[in-house]
């Protein structure tokens, strides 16, 4: 992708926000399965379950053909009814509330923090009702939410945590990995940390879940034939499987590597008028699907400018999410979908873009980054 520089004739190379890159293994994986005539769900998507449950630290992973399936499946093993609700943020992608609208139920939202975006306990405590069921946190970014103290919550109430953790592979508090204090859902799409181009998995330590779920995403079937439940088909093939499992044995330098990234980044940025860089909690680990600063009011330039000044310079950007989640006709006027006021969601969604962070950024590419960004800034 390139841009044309508005000073010049010449044509600029583009630094994208995502980058997809996959080595000799994944093809010698994919080869593998081709060759073998076995493409559908088989051996390879058992092995990725394997490796991705051990690089989660849980029981079960089951993988389904996309990250929204697994909401919506995670959903559907809890037998929720119509308006039980489920509690989940307003600053979220369209997948999550789609999800629970199709699993049935009543979507209710908490506000967030504008440290990591997610919804803090204390909004989350304050929006429970008496058909509150679930509480769904997103994981948004990379980053973790405050699960701590959300769990505490949610086993104070008796109520079921279903994680949207999209974004959030390998993310962690206190060392331990979202996707472990409930039901997890993740999505493998292709500008995911960990990718199948399609694709997704469910994580749980439940034996009972785990069995309803690899049940309910081959048509309702235990063997072939025996029905037990009206299931669907929600399965991962093969070869997408084989792009994925190589994937997870470099996934912790892929990590860290985000990791220097978005610390050269922030030292890089720290004094440019009008930005929020965003940055880790203590306790927390942070994957860096995202790197989102905040362009607020004292930087001298909107949002919007800021973007298109990013882009004239040759570095990719994304408001990541322009609107709330149900900030859409569509979804304004549906009783399944409860909306009250969310200072915090509705002051930041405002002010978000994201930046390149990504593994294969090389130094002089940062550099640029962070000038570029300066320059963005800055009131022409």
């Amino acid at each position: 992708m390139q841009s044309r520089d508005s000073h010049k004739e010449d044509w600029i190379p583009m630094i994208p926000i995502t980058v997809v890159e996959f080595g000799e293994d994944a093809e010698n994986l994919v080869l593998e399965v081709l060759r073998s005539g076995n493409i559908a769900q088989g051996p390879k998507v058992k092995m990725l379950e394997d490796s991705f449950a051990a690089l989660i630290g849980v029981k079960h992973a089951v993988a389904v053909n996309n990250g929204t399936t697994a909401l919506v499946a995670s959903l559907q093993t809890l037998g929720l009814e119509p308006g039980d609700e489920v509690l989940t943020s307003p600053f979220t992608f369209v997948a999550t509330l789609n999800a629970i609208l199709e699993a049935g139920a009543t979507a209710t939202f908490a506000d967030i923090s504008e440290d990591d975006f997610n919804v803090t306990p204390a909004a989350v405590e304050a929006a429970i009702t008496d058909r509150t069921r679930v509480i769904m946190p997103v994981h948004l970014y990379g980053q973790i939410a405050d699960m701590d103290a959300i769990s505490q919550i949610a086993a104070h109430r008796g109520l079921t945590i279903v994680e949207d953790s999209a974004q959030s592979h390998g993310s962690a508090q206190h060392g331990r990995s979202s996707g472990t204090y409930g039901i997890g859902a993740f999505s493998f799409y292709a500008t995911k940390n960990l990718t199948t181009g399609e694709g997704g998995m469910i994580t749980t330590n439940d034996d009972a879940v785990a069995d309803r779920l690899r049940v309910l995403r081959n048509q309702g079937m235990r063997a072939r034939y025996e029905y037990e439940v009206a299931g669907h088909n929600y399965r991962l093939t093969d070869l997408q499987a084989a792009v994925g499992i190589p994937q997870i044995a470099r996934y912790n330098e892929v990590v860290e590597a985000r990791q220097r990234n978005a610390d050269y980044l922030s030292r890089g940025l720290a004094l440019v008028d009008g930005i929020i860089t965003p940055r880790q909690l203590p306790g927390r680990r942070h994957v860096w699907h995202q790197y989102t600063l905040r362009v607020t009011p004292d930087s001298g330039v909107e949002r919007e400018e800021f973007v298109a000044k990013l882009l004239e310079q040759g570095v990719g950007a994304g408001m990541y999410y322009p609107k709330l989640v149900f900030d859409y006709e569509t979804y304004k006027h549906r009783t399944d979908v409860q909306i009250g006021r969310y200072p915090v969601a509705e002051r930041v969604v405002r002010e978000v873009v994201s930046i390149p962070v990504h593994q294969s950024l090389s130094k002089s590419q940062l550099d640029k980054i962070i000038e570029s960004v300066a320059n963005a800034a800055t009131k022409n």
